[in-house]
């Protein structure tokens, strides 16, 4: 069960693809159960990454397993630090995500990071890429920029 229950978090899926699909060129796969928007060769992908108001360089996955993490390290930018080869298989590879073969190789994963409460609504919000650590679930970020909500209509 996610943060505000299986329905606000599949929420943001559908909200994203929804505000995404007048872009020329959108089309949508259905990835783990979930609509995820694809654009010019890149796939946009929703986190969220706090419940309070915090640098989305302080983003992290609570697992570094699994589809998101899967999507990030064969999606995501090549690591700016390359591990240490010892000439070993990737014993990891082997149980990737089956849906990921969904996606052609060559998409790129923009990630669209948000933090968001029940409380206070969203509080940040950004876009960019960003390669996986493996030891801590941490995202270091290539690139990144916020992005800002349309302003609210003023009353006359």
């Amino acid at each position: 069960m996610e943060a505000y229950g299986h329905g606000l978090h599949a929420a943001q899926y559908e909200a994203l693809a929804a505000g995404l699909a007048p872009f020329d060129g959108a089309s949508f796969r259905r990835l783990q159960g979930r609509t995820v928007a694809i654009i010019g060769g890149n796939a946009i992908y929703p986190i969220r990454y706090a419940k309070k108001d915090v640098p989305v360089t302080e983003a992290r996955l609570r697992k570094a397993v699994g589809f998101r993490a899967d999507l990030i390290r064969r999606h995501g930018p090549e690591p700016m630090q390359q591990t240490l080869d010892l000439g070993l298989d990737e014993l990891d590879e082997e149980h990737v995500h089956p849906d990921l073969a969904l996606l052609s190789p060559d998409i790129r994963l923009i990630i669209v990071a948000y933090a968001c409460s029940m409380e206070r609504g969203v509080m940040r919000i950004e876009w960019g890429s960003a390669e996986l650590r493996r030891d801590d679930g941490y995202l270091i970020w290539h690139h990144h920029e916020p992005l800002h909500p349309p302003a609210a209509p003023r009353a006359a």
